[in-house]
């Protein structure tokens, strides 16, 4: 699975039990996960290593870490470099998710459309038109398949499972796609009663203090470590929580620092940085940039990237390494078998990546920068010291850490 958990609810668990009931029960389940950021553009709830015990404590077997740059990006970066994590562990055969359609079919069809020779041209002519790049993709699809098959990439999970489709076509891997259909409250939507709740819907009432409520549509491992956090300063983490620093980082970048973030030289850099020089607030910046043509969640991507140091060339060619945040003793099996079979290294001590090349030693540095950032949301400053990446080392449940 491919997954951020931010944080774990009812529905990632309904995904878990859905995911053994088809395979086996005794299929054991490896997850790449989010780090500290998250794709949307903004800090996850948790630090990683409580995410993914909990995760663990809650039906997973193992968790790798999905690195920064990749977990900070478009639909289609997040879900090729998911792809790689768990292509690269040499131990995954199938790949599941959840979708608004519950079939794997249309949206390997939907990809390979995707990746057809005829769909830039498709997408190019209808682009021009200034509208969305939502719209204009499912308009260009539908002129290629047509409108009842495009329709399905109007659902954020649909959206999401062609991308991991995509990626399995591209890589031409051998792991196949398995997708559950998707119960609950819709990707981003309110609260409905009797249904699984949305990652979304939760964190607005913890940001609105309705903490207890929140916690009761946890999980119990999930309710349990964000109460741990929360005591020790470290929970709930919310971008609002360090804005003076997110300002203070826009505020000193020149033009041409916002230029580097635009990949598609479209604009977009250059109204950041002039919302950026006189805006008091993060939503006041997205708000002044913002345009029909552009989604908030790729604004807030770019300024992300932004404050974090980021930018396209920090993206390496491929994940150089493999680093587990938590695992079981099913997953320390796993880890034992991925030794073998991995095709890249798998990094347990972060002080290892000395041994690694210097590709390896830029993104961990690039984590253990983001870090430091991260932290710095704390709503305790206290519990913000820095160096925590190269300290932690993954969290094993049920039996001491491999060497």
């Amino acid at each position: 699975m491919i997954v951020e958990y931010n944080p774990l609810h009812s529905g990632h668990l309904y995904l878990l039990a859905q995911t053994r009931r088809r395979l086996g029960p005794d299929t054991a389940i490896v997850c790449a996960m989010s780090g500290n950021f998250v794709q949307r553009g903004d800090f996850a709830l948790l630090r990683k290593h409580q995410r993914a015990r909990a995760a663990v404590e809650s039906g997973a077997d193992l968790v790798l870490e999905l690195p920064l740059p990749w977990a900070v990006s478009s639909a289609e970066t997040f879900a090729d470099g998911g792809v790689q994590v768990l292509s690269a562990s040499g131990v995954v055969t199938d790949l599941a998710f959840g979708s608004e359609c519950g079939a794997a079919e249309p949206l390997m069809e939907l990809a390979a459309c995707l990746l057809s020779p005829e769909y830039p041209d498709a997408l190019r002519r209808r682009l021009d038109s200034g509208r969305s790049y939502a719209a204009c993709r499912q308009e260009a699809v539908s002129a290629l398949l047509g409108p009842e098959k495009a329709v399905l990439l109007e659902t954020a999970n649909n959206i999401l499972g062609v991308e991991y489709c995509k990626a399995l076509l591209r890589r031409r891997s051998s792991i196949r796609p398995l997708t559950v259909r998707r119960t609950g409250s819709v990707h981003d939507g309110a609260l409905e009663p009797g249904a699984h709740p949305s990652a979304s819907a939760i964190r607005a009432l913890l940001r609105d203090g309705e903490t207890e409520r929140a916690l009761s549509l946890l999980p119990p491992a999930m309710a349990k470590v964000y109460r741990e956090e929360a005591a020790a300063g470290r929970a709930p983490v919310f971008a609002e929580t360090c804005q003076r620093a997110l300002l203070a980082r826009l505020r000193t970048m020149t033009e041409s620092d916002f230029a580097a973030l635009d990949q598609g030289r479209e604009g977009l850099c250059r109204r950041l940085w002039e919302a950026s020089r006189s805006a008091v607030s993060v939503a006041e910046i997205l708000s002044a940039a913002k345009t029909k043509r552009y989604a908030y969640a790729r604004l807030r991507r770019m300024v992300l990237w932004a404050y974090l140091g980021l930018t396209p060339a920090d993206v390496p060619a491929a994940v150089p390494y493999l680093r587990p945040l938590a695992a079981n003793d099913t997953g320390r099996r796993l880890l034992s078998a991925m030794r073998r079979e991995a095709s890249v290294p798998i990094l347990t001590k972060p002080a290892d990546v000395r041994t690694l090349g210097p590709e390896a030693r830029r993104l961990l540095a690039l984590e253990a920068r983001a870090t430091d950032l991260y932290t710095l949301a704390y709503p305790a400053l206290s519990a913000a010291q820095g160096g925590g990446e190269w300290r932690e080392g993954p969290v094993i449940l049920g039996g001491p850490p491999p060497c």
